[in-house]
């Protein structure tokens, strides 16, 4: 099998499953009792927080535990309008973010809320000028992702957050395709809330967290019992948590010698793809993206097909994110860059991980290229 769906879920590293089964079994206590065995559990949780605040450049007391990137950006969005709505209804983000963005602020609309939505370059680029224009005396946050979970085009944080910094507006970014596979300082680039997950970067599915910078005084998000003080209730995921701290570990760990292979792979893939079938589009920002990120799209084709026929040859891949897979609709991502649907129903996103190789890529490409000539061939 060759793997080249990354982008929706990476391997769970095996110190990563190590670090976690103590929790399952021997250290088991819930981690707000005042015995040792529940002392255990909350030291655990207390030591997550202070690793991934400091790949932040955050304090620890400003990162939150949730079940996943979904639900971070839930809470960041839905918070943040019903405890800033006293000072304004108004949101600003893009027509590309993840659907757990745009399905939320949809939602909030409903609510009383008001969304502009910026439009993108043909790159997936926001524009800093459009961005300022937009803002008004009645907005209260900016949500625009790190980078693009589909065509992996990283916009310009440090600039948007500066921006809002400026206008005294909270900034959030869905950072969870970026973290743990980019250096990121919430300090620097003036972050408020910053969402991620762990199954990204090789850790667990079903745990994430939510970075909220203390000045943002955001209203609870699950109510009941005090767990992360206050605003999130319900039991804690400890072996979820020590899982993802260690998947933090790791990746912060291999991140540069991660990337630069990576990158080396993708251009190539990207070459060879260009060079070697003809009427192919590169969809993204041809340098500012992700290190894994390949988006292509095939004239006269359709990517579904593609992707059965791949996985009759053992190639894992998809058509755009995950969260969206089995829908008939083309990619709203790639119709936001400017490309007609009949093209972006042809889209191919192949994400890389640090297992692929050189020869993997050479069988994925001759492997496309016989698929996509034959169902050309079909259609004539």
């Amino acid at each position: 099998m060759i793997y080249l769906d990354n982008a929706a879920t990476t391997k769970t590293a095996p110190e990563v499953v190590e670090a976690m089964l103590p929790y399952f079994t021997e250290y088991y206590g819930n981690a707000g009792g005042i015995y040792r065995l529940g002392s255990e559990s909350k030291k655990a949780i207390i030591r997550a927080k202070e690793t991934i605040a400091e790949t932040l450049g955050a304090a620890s007391n400003e990162i939150y535990f949730t079940a996943g990137g979904s639900e971070a950006d839930n809470w960041a969005l839905k918070a943040a309008f019903e405890t800033y709505r006293g000072r304004g209804n108004h949101i600003i983000t893009s027509k590309i973010e993840h659907h757990a963005v745009l399905r939320t602020c949809e939602y909030l609309e409903k609510q009383g809320a008001e969304i502009t939505y910026l439009d993108v370059d043909g790159d997936g680029m926001v524009d800093m000028e459009q961005l300022e224009k937009a803002i008004r005396p009645d907005t209260i946050l900016i949500s625009i992702m790190y980078a693009n979970n589909e065509i992996g085009t990283i916009q310009p944080i440090r600039e948007i957050g500066g921006i809002a910094c400026e206008h005294g507006i909270l900034f959030h970014t869905d950072a969870v395709q970026a973290y743990g596979q980019l250096p990121i300082d919430v300090e620097d680039c003036h972050i408020d809330m910053l969402s991620a997950g762990a199954h990204k970067f090789n850790g667990p599915k079903g745990v994430g967290f939510l970075y909220i910078r203390q000045k943002a005084k955001l209203r609870a998000f699950i109510h009941g019992g005090q767990q992360e003080r206050g605003r999130r209730a319900g039991t804690e995921n400890v072996p979820g948590i020590v899982g993802m701290e260690a998947a933090v570990k790791r990746a912060f760990r291999i991140m540069e010698e991660k990337a630069e292979k990576e990158t080396a792979l993708r251009d190539y893939l990207i070459r060879r793809l260009l060079r070697e079938i003809p009427d192919v589009t590169l969809n993204g920002h041809p340098t500012k993206r992700l290190p894994g990120n390949v988006n292509v799209s095939f004239a006269a084709v359709e990517s579904e097909t593609v992707l059965i026929m791949l996985d009759m040859e053992g190639i894992c891949a998809s058509g755009g994110s995950a969260c969206t897979s089995g829908a008939l609709d083309p990619s709203h991502v790639l119709l936001a860059i400017g490309q007609p649907p009949e093209l972006a129903r042809g889209s191919l996103r192949l994400t890389l991980g640090e297992d692929n190789t050189k020869e993997e890529i050479d069988t994925v490409v001759e492997t496309l290229k016989r698929i996509v000539g034959k169902i050309r061939a079909m259609r004539i």
